[in-house]
């Protein structure tokens, strides 16, 4: 078979293909394939255009869910009223509560969550006296609608006991880090009167009257030891002679713990007089702006 050059053509068989000579082209050798690139026609979008309403209508909608999300399932934020815990968490603090970490069913072991223990800082809604139920009647202790934040003592089988300034767990002294304060008013936080040398095994800090011993409270009531049930926890305010907790009204029961504290996203000194610049300069005079950021332990 002859091929003639100057008529570009390739015969096989009966059959025949024309090819034409084209000049070197860089852009077409790049191309996928050696083809051409296909110019794309653009596809105008169905249905009337957005308006700048229904935009930011979208984006509200969307940040409005994930808030919900967050707010049910991860994050909290909890405002502490009283002075239970001074002066670990002082009257004014506003704190992130973490959620997850205390999430109730079995945790996969690459995800942040654990168990609670003892000298976690948890918020629970309270669970009411049952020793004394005209105590719920304040319009500010309801059940289930208040939350209390304490500090965790006794886990679920744990044997309590109160001797003196001692809380003794399991016939062994809880190690604390006790420090003699006082109150100078209902907001302010604690003064220091005398903070001995903390030790290593000391985790926190507990603050008492001068000359004071611990109040026993009603659970404890004939009994000199009790013990933690099944599912629930004991808990006690680290202000222990300013603090209404299961000393008084019993244990926490799992379901009713919300989370684990974290840090102080706000603080605000509700106990400053209010200043003669108006709302917006109290705001920045009170704020407590060395308490942003402080973890919670």
């Amino acid at each position: 078979m002859a091929t003639n050059p100057t008529t570009d053509k390739e015969t096989t068989g009966n059959s025949e293909t024309r090819t034409e000579a084209k000049p070197f082209s860089l852009s077409r050798l790049l191309n996928r394939n050696g083809h051409e690139k296909r110019e794309v026609i653009q596809v105008k979008p169905q249905g009337p255009p957005k308006t700048w309403f229904r935009e930011y209508f979208e984006s509200a909608v969307v940040t409005v869910i994930m808030a919900l999300f967050g707010m049910t399932f991860i994050v909290q934020a909890v405002k502490v009223p009283t002075g239970s815990m001074q002066n670990t968490i002082t009257i004014g603090d506003h704190l992130l509560v973490n959620k997850f970490i205390f999430a109730p069913g079995a945790s996969l072991p690459f995800l942040p969550q654990r168990e609670i223990r003892r000298g976690d800082i948890i918020v629970f809604k309270y669970p009411g006296n049952p020793y004394n139920p005209s105590r719920d009647n304040r319009p500010d202790n309801k059940p289930i609608l208040t939350n209390y934040v304490k500090r965790v003592i006794g886990l679920p089988g744990d044997r309590i006991r109160i001797e003196g300034r001692n809380v003794v767990v399991n016939d062994q002294v809880i190690p604390e880090h006790r420090i003699e304060a006082t109150e100078r008013n209902e907001k302010d936080p604690l003064t220091i009167v005398d903070s001995p040398e903390r030790k290593p095994d000391e985790p926190y800090n507990v603050y008492y009257q001068p000359g004071e011993q611990m109040t026993v409270g009603d659970v404890f009531d004939g009994k000199d030891e009790i013990t933690v049930p099944e599912n629930s926890y004991f808990v006690m305010g680290d202000n222990r002679n300013n603090s209404e907790d299961s000393r008084y009204w019993g244990f926490v029961p799992r379901d009713l713990v919300i989370g684990r504290a974290m840090f102080v996203y706000w603080s605000y000194d509700e106990g400053a007089p209010p200043s003669d610049w108006g709302i917006l300069a109290d705001f920045f005079i009170n704020t407590r702006w060395k308490r942003t950021g402080t973890l919670v332990r």
